[in-house]
């Protein structure tokens, strides 16, 4: 789990399309609101925000999102 001074570079590589999403997800948009918002459909916003969260080892997108805002990448 990542804690105090833990920085970018512990995280994994992300895609762009992967940061686009976990940054809309942060900000509490549903699967549905982001596909809309970046032109994709909800099948491809729960893909790539999948593998995030495969990236980051963890089972939820709050999660995903919690990992990345403690390292400051959001």
């Amino acid at each position: 789990m990542l804690g105090p001074g833990v920085d970018k570079g512990d995280l994994p590589k992300f895609t762009k399309r992967e940061l686009d999403v976990l940054s809309w997800t942060s900000q509490g948009k549903t699967a549905w609101e982001v596909s809309v918002i970046l032109g994709m459909s909800e099948k491809t916003v729960n893909f790539h925000l999948g593998n995030a969260m495969r990236k980051l080892g963890v089972t939820s997108k709050h999660q995903a999102v919690l990992k990345c805002v403690a390292a400051g990448l959001l």
